[in-house]
């Protein structure tokens, strides 16, 4: 398979179309699609979805992942042989959790370093494996320890989640004691955040108000705001937090979802050198919250 078919491929999924790629390219989107049915006549298979943003087949994923893996090695290769290796495009997944608490200290790190662009892809920590699989990223933080084929696993440690609402509305929501669930407004992420909802079933109860808030920081605030409660990390519900915004945790255990590091096996110094970052970045930051 031609190296500049399978760069191409790259670049369509990346940019998200055929126009993009031939920009980030410099060449023309004619030639961007003859390079696609010279790759696709090749291996006998279609391998880019035709759609907005484009995507890659199942075959072409597979061609993804190996045209991400010789990024890595040609890059690597060239820095061996003190050729200028220039900066090397570091594809990784992050739940937006992590982004917004403990992973902004890694970032802090990435800044210092002139040998390689950060490409992050924020998902739930229990989707990274398809973004992994799919050749998407290089690695990425999950909640799942079974390594994809051809990744390693390395444990993180583990976010913790209380059940958090401002003491105004769990007070007009009082039922005794406790707190009446179903009239209970909750917040959620998105569609793939279950961590309220498993909260409420392991009640009995299910919410007739759900507002969604699709941005961690945002999802936090709306939260102090009263818009309804919702399962915090601790790092954004810490007593000072709590005492500060006059918010209250409501009855039932904490969540602790034990997070992993995901990487592919690549002989990459830089990829290492990311890896050995993220590791003791996590360890250290969720140690502490737990503590």
């Amino acid at each position: 398979m031609n190296h500049e078919h399978l760069r191409t491929l790259m670049a369509i999924v990346d940019e998200g179309s055929f126009e993009g790629a031939a920009e980030a390219l410099g060449i023309t989107p004619s030639a961007v699609s003859q390079r696609v049915k010279a790759l696709e006549t090749d291996v006998g298979r279609v391998v880019v979805q035709r759609v907005t943003p484009a995507r890659p087949t199942v075959a072409g994923e597979t061609l993804l992942r190996l045209a991400r893996h010789q990024q890595v090695l040609l890059a690597e290769a060239r820095a061996e042989l003190d050729e200028s290796p220039g900066r090397l495009a570091l594809g990784v997944a992050v739940n937006a959790d992590s982004l917004a608490t403990w992973f902004g200290e890694v970032l802090t790190e990435i800044a210092a370093w002139d040998d390689v662009v950060l490409r992050l892809r924020v998902d739930d920590q229990a989707h990274t494996r398809a973004l992994l699989r799919g050749g998407d990223v290089l690695a990425g933080v999950t909640d799942q320890a079974q390594p994809v084929a051809g990744c390693r696993t390395v444990p993180l440690g583990e976010m913790v989640y209380r059940p958090v609402c401002s003491r105004a509305l769990a007070e007009r929501h009082r039922d005794g004691r406790g707190v009446q669930w179903a009239t209970l407004p909750v917040v959620r992420f998105n569609v793939k955040d279950d961590l309220q909802a498993a909260h409420l079933a392991a009640r009995g109860a299910s919410a007739e108000v759900v507002h969604e808030v699709p941005a961690s920081e945002a999802f936090a605030q709306a939260v102090l705001a009263g818009l309804g409660w919702g399962m915090l990390p601790e790092q954004q519900a810490t007593p000072a937090d709590l005492a500060r915004h006059d918010l209250v945790v409501l009855p039932g255990r904490p969540v602790r979802v034990a997070l992993q590091w995901q990487v592919w096996h690549l002989g990459s110094p830089r990829l290492e050198r990311l890896t050995e970052t993220v590791v003791e970045v996590a360890r250290r930051r969720l140690a502490q919250a737990a503590g």
